[in-house]
């Protein structure tokens, strides 16, 4: 891990140096322990941490997410709803990927779409928070 020298309290800092990443988006869940357990047994992620008020969940390259418990009720929500939209699930094998969600009777809102030899499909998790799957024929950089 990169250390940055100690600078003086104010003193200008260029975040492109000091800022290394997303370490983690948050999700607020009406049943946190279930919804960990669906992101593991449905798409293959690690439960790598539990407490009284959180569980972090992590990807197989790295990405986390943080279910913590919700306070109310979900309001209706689309694809264009302000704020939050949707986690991108980067996946190989793309076809299979989508098959394998069929069969475990994931809900998918659209399609598989492909542009570019970029492929994609929106689906949601079991609390309603939009996810797609998505193949890159290149990296965005």
């Amino acid at each position: 891990m990169r250390s940055a020298a100690r600078r003086e309290p104010g003193a200008s800092v260029d975040n492109r140096t000091v800022i290394t990443g997303i370490e983690h988006s948050a999700i607020a869940a009406t049943g946190p322990e279930a919804l960990a357990e669906w992101y593991s047994s449905v798409l293959g992620f690690d439960i790598v941490y539990r407490s009284a008020n959180a569980l972090f969940v992590r990807a197989p390259n790295g990405a986390m997410i943080e279910i913590i418990r919700a306070d109310g009720d979900r309001p209706d929500q689309t694809l264009r709803t302000p704020g939050h939209r949707h986690l991108a699930i980067a996946v190989n094998e793309f076809d299979s990927v989508y098959a394998g969600l069929k069969a475990k009777g994931v809900q998918f809102v659209s399609e598989p779409q492909e542009s570019k030899g970029n492929k994609v499909v929106f689906f949601m998790d079991p609390e309603g928070n939009y996810l797609h799957l998505l193949e890159r024929a290149q990296p965005l950089a």
